[in-house]
């Protein structure tokens, strides 16, 4: 989980493995460590939930927590168009780290309609054979679960 701080990564892993949403804000330090298992077809996949610190001017993601990722969730909060621009740079450092695995770019908190900063042409180009762009709401649970699941078949997929 990547991104800019208080886009609701560690909601988005609270509402996908407990269901749960907190109003309150939650600073991430370091890295949090969740797990949750998924059924891809006849396969049972132990997902591992790296929540990295959000990146901001004082701190900045560390490539030693993205080695020997299989998949990568980038969040962007759809109320802060310079969340993208976070996305993007952090983009560039996970594939000079892991290459290319499967990943998600959720754009959080869709919930939130009238604070909406993005359009769809800035989100499009995101999308690649490997990387797909879904709206996600930790709130609401929109998206969340679809969003895991995806990712986990990607990766049963891509070792099959």
């Amino acid at each position: 989980m990547l991104g800019a701080f208080a886009t609701g990564k560690t909601s988005l892993v609270r509402q996908f493995v407990h269901s749960l949403f907190d109003e309150r804000y939650h600073t991430t330090v370091g890295v949090k460590i969740d797990r949750k298992e998924v059924r891809v077809g006849d396969v049972d996949v132990n997902v591992l939930l790296w929540d990295l610190a959000g990146e901001d001017d004082f701190q900045s993601v560390q490539p030693m927590y993205l080695r020997g990722a299989s998949a990568l969730v980038f969040v962007v909060d759809g109320t802060r168009a310079s969340t993208l621009e976070k996305a993007r740079s952090l983009f560039e450092l996970a594939e000079t780290v892991v290459g290319t695995v499967p990943s998600v770019v959720a754009l959080n908190k869709s919930d939130l309609t009238i604070d909406w900063e993005l359009s769809g042409s800035e989100t499009a180009e995101l999308t690649s054979a490997e990387r797909k762009v879904l709206k996600t709401s930790a709130k609401t649970g929109l998206g969340v679960q679809d969003m895991f699941h995806w990712l986990a078949e990607a990766m049963v997929t891509r070792h099959e």
